[in-house]
């Protein structure tokens, strides 16, 4: 005796499921894709830099920095490494930092706070 095997019939997608499928795996797509971290991106392992002059200094300790941005003044904890370097990069080993000089300072975030570990001035 033959048996009828019924052959499956074919899935027929209407057109707005495949075009809402295909839509939401290009958004997925799009939101991973722009996630990803490029070159210019900061590195957070690299740290940052700012800009500003100093408003209160107690060598060792602290360094608070008024930047040109309309902030507040930047508060920075200073690495006991810290490393003082003039504008043309020559290392300072007695900096003699004072008020209202300007400085550029690298800084990685650690535990909340911001930590120098170079501090540059700037020639005015």
């Amino acid at each position: 005796m033959k048996k009828n095997i019924a052959s499956p019939t074919p899935v027929r997608l209407a057109p707005r499921t495949i075009f809402a499928t295909v839509s939401a795996v290009a958004l997925m797509l799009s939101t991973i894709t722009y996630a990803q971290p490029t070159s210019s991106s900061p590195d957070p392992k690299a740290g940052a830099e700012t800009t500003g002059t100093i408003k209160t200094y107690t060598p060792g300790s602290i360094l608070i920095l008024d930047t040109l941005a309309p902030n507040e003044p930047t508060q920075f904890k200073l690495s006991k490494s810290v490393v003082y370097v003039d504008a043309d990069g020559k290392t300072l080993e007695a900096p003699g930092l004072t008020t209202n000089q300007k400085v550029r300072v690298h800084y990685m975030k650690t535990a909340g706070e911001n930590v120098a570990d170079r501090i540059i001035l700037i020639k005015d």
